[in-house]
This record gives C-alpha cells, structure tokens and sequence, in this order.
C-alpha cells in the first residue's frame, strides 16, 4: 500500500492536488473542490495535533476499533461514508488558499516523518500506531482526489 511517508507517494498525492482547478467537479458527493481542499485538512490536523476534537467515549468502546479495522482494509473507502460534524464544510473557502495549506499539510508527512504524528489517540477509532495513521490519511487523500477526478 502507497504511504503518505514515503517521498514518491507523497509528492504524487501533491502532483494529484495540483491538478485540481477552481471549476473542476466532483464525480460524487456535494462538496465542491474548495470545501474538500479544506475538509481534507481537518483529518490531517488532527494527526498532527492542532485540531483537538474530544473523544465520544462510548462511540470508541463500542463501534471504533471494528471501524478502524474496516476502514484499514485494503480496498478503497466507499461513496457517502458519514464524516464527523467538525471536518464538514459549509462555507465556499478560498480554492487557492486551501490548495496551498493541504499541500502543505500533506508535505509535513514526508519532510518530518512519523514524528508530525503528535497525537495517538483518534477520537473515533481510538489508539492508533504510525501505520494505522498512514493508511488513514492516505486513504482518505485517495478518496477524494478521486472523487474529483485527480
């Protein structure tokens, strides 16, 4: 599996996010290309530990660990999977600004390694180690530069 660590894999998940435009249209979903350039940072934020979003406790115990583990599978994520409250995007955000910040975001994974994973605990699925965090990212990446054709 690709890895958001790995140099090559990362810089060609930024060559994909370069290739989005203002106009381009998603292929599903309602969000345009703004609201996922800014939506897709938000997951990424929380790995890193500058966005704190506080844990359902009885979400984790009982449903997060058998999430995590469907989630993890190899296969790609599906169409109008459920996405927390706080990593929706109502608002029409800037193309430009929100392309720069996820590219740089995303930049972060290979320049500094497993050491911009500052937080294990992920409010929903609970402790997760260093390839666990990468296969989340990448794939939720994935997800949605394939959504709009990138």
């Amino acid at each position: 599996m690709p890895s958001i660590f790995n140099p090559s894999d990362n810089k060609e998940l930024i060559e994909r996010i370069n290739q989005l435009t203002p106009i381009t249209l998603s292929q599903w979903g309602k969000m345009t290309v703004s609201q996922m350039l800014l939506h897709c940072q938000q997951p990424i934020k929380v790995a890193h530990g500058t966005l704190q979003l506080k844990p359902n406790k009885l979400l984790v115990f009982f449903f997060g660990k058998s999430a995590k583990k469907k989630l993890l599978q190899p296969q790609p994520f599906g169409k109008g999977m459920p996405t927390a409250k706080e990593f929706k995007v109502s608002h029409e955000p800037d193309f430009e600004t929100s392309k720069n910040e996820l590219v740089e975001l995303v930049e972060i994974f290979a320049k500094d390694g497993h050491k911009c994973i500052k937080n294990l605990t992920h409010p929903f699925f609970g402790t997760m180690n260093m390839e666990e965090w990468d296969a989340l990212q990448y794939k939720h990446l994935d997800h949605h530069l394939k959504q709009f054709g990138a």
